[in-house]
């Protein structure tokens, strides 16, 4: 009888081990992707209201606000490679490649993310193959070309 009840014990201090390391792997992941999160509201703050609202920008505004494009089309980037090695859950995942698709369609970012493009030679990859399926593939399932 105690031979039983120190197995249950046992078993039931594995469950609750295994139960914790779940619940703390999902706990770091979510404050690693709202550090993402925070990232892009940090990027979006320097972008002017009227490119996010998908009005066109006057030249000089396009020009002031390149970088912080640049860092928006980088941090794309990122969030997508970040989902292809599976730091990233699928809930996130969807929330994001919407919103990727959504900036990506206003005037001022697909200009920015075109010019980019055109002067990044191979450069954002993950982008280009995700703008490619149409925002519509998951990354995680994607499977790599081999450099060789």
């Amino acid at each position: 009888m105690l031979e039983s009840i120190a197995s249950f014990a046992t078993a039931a201090a594995v469950f609750v081990a295994a139960w914790q390391l779940w619940l703390t792997r999902a706990q770091s992941r979510v404050g690693f992707e709202d550090g993402l999160s925070r990232e892009y509201r940090d990027i979006a703050e320097g972008i002017p209201v009227k490119a996010l609202l998908g009005e066109e920008l006057q030249e000089a505004e396009f020009e002031e606000a390149f970088r912080r494009f640049y860092r928006y089309i980088d941090l794309s980037n990122e969030q997508i490679f970040l989902r292809m090695e599976g730091r990233i859950s699928l809930k996130t995942w969807r929330n994001w490649a919407g919103g990727i698709e959504s900036n990506l369609g206003r005037p001022a970012f697909r200009r920015a993310w075109k010019e980019i493009k055109d002067r990044s030679g191979g450069s954002f990859s993950e982008l280009r193959r995700l703008e490619s399926d149409n925002f519509a593939s998951d990354p995680k399932k994607w499977t790599r070309q081999s450099s060789s």
